[in-house]
């Protein structure tokens, strides 16, 4: 009986790890929001009409790559550090689309970026990546991201026409 790559049960138990963090954070800070809103940014990254998103390891669904801001950290920096930590990939040139709130998690500001990426893909200790479509996308989009979907949908419907 061969023995379990070490690897891949070290992925599994930070995958775990980041789940019950992720999980207790999202709780705390939803009672508890001592800072006030929180700012993110997160990257629309699009090929062959597929989506790249994030399976997250706490459970919650999909989500788009990017993250929470660092303190005083500028959109787009925080947009760079996220993806390059989250999928490996280099941001080459990124178009702001929107800003929306949301207080179903967390009260937060995100800033979403079209982008476009270089480099290999490569998951991380949040995640799994997955290139899916935009109709998968509607039924597995974690519920703070789900403005995104009407600005896709107005963006699919137009280029339709």
């Amino acid at each position: 009986m061969a023995l379990p790559d070490q690897q891949s049960v070290t992925e599994k138990l930070q995958r775990r790890l980041f789940g019950v963090i992720a999980r207790t954070c999202f709780f705390l800070y939803g009672h508890f929001p001592f800072l006030g809103p929180l700012d993110a940014s997160i990257a629309i990254i699009e090929r062959d009409g597929l989506l790249l998103v994030v399976n997250r390891a706490d459970g919650r669904g999909l989500c788009f790559p990017g993250g929470l801001a660092l303190r005083k950290e500028d959109p787009l920096e925080t947009l760079r550090r996220e993806v390059v930590e989250e999928t490996g990939l280099k941001i080459e040139a990124a178009e702001w689309r929107l800003k929306y709130f949301s207080n179903s998690d967390i009260p937060c500001n995100t800033n979403v970026y079209e982008v476009v990426v270089s480099g290999g893909e490569r998951g991380s200790w949040e995640g799994l990546l997955e290139w899916v479509t935009l109709e998968e996308l509607q039924q597995r989009l974690i519920v703070p991201q789900r403005p995104v979907l009407e600005y896709l949908g107005g963006r699919h419907s137009e280029t339709s026409h």
